[in-house]
């Protein structure tokens, strides 16, 4: 099953990808997860979420592995960079924000 790459849109597309990739039918997936034909269905047109849970059961059932990445919208780079400022460097930084928000 090596160098098959689903980029994970959404659930409903990577369940069918991972699916369609092994040859199954909904039915045949859905008793390999100890599920029913029409849950698989509705993940499979997003009328329904899986549970992340659920999801990892069905990617390892075909064969296949996830990495999940978040984003948040958080830039940790510049969260971690003002971490490593002093006390009294981050003062700094805060006093030239407000000077050019004043500006």
């Amino acid at each position: 099953m090596a160098g098959f790459a689903v980029p994970l849109l959404d659930a409903a597309t990577t369940i069918r990808a991972a699916r369609r990739h092994r040859g199954w039918t909904q039915g045949e997936l859905a008793q390999r997860i100890a599920t029913t034909q029409s849950a698989v269905s509705r993940w499979e047109r997003g009328h329904e979420e899986p549970r992340l849970s659920t999801l990892q059961r069905i990617l390892t059932e075909c064969g296949l592995q996830a990495m999940l990445t978040i984003d948040d919208g958080v830039d940790r780079s510049k969260i971690r960079s003002r971490l490593e400022l002093t006390p009294l460097e981050r003062l700094g930084k805060v006093s030239d924000a407000d000077a050019l928000a004043a500006s």
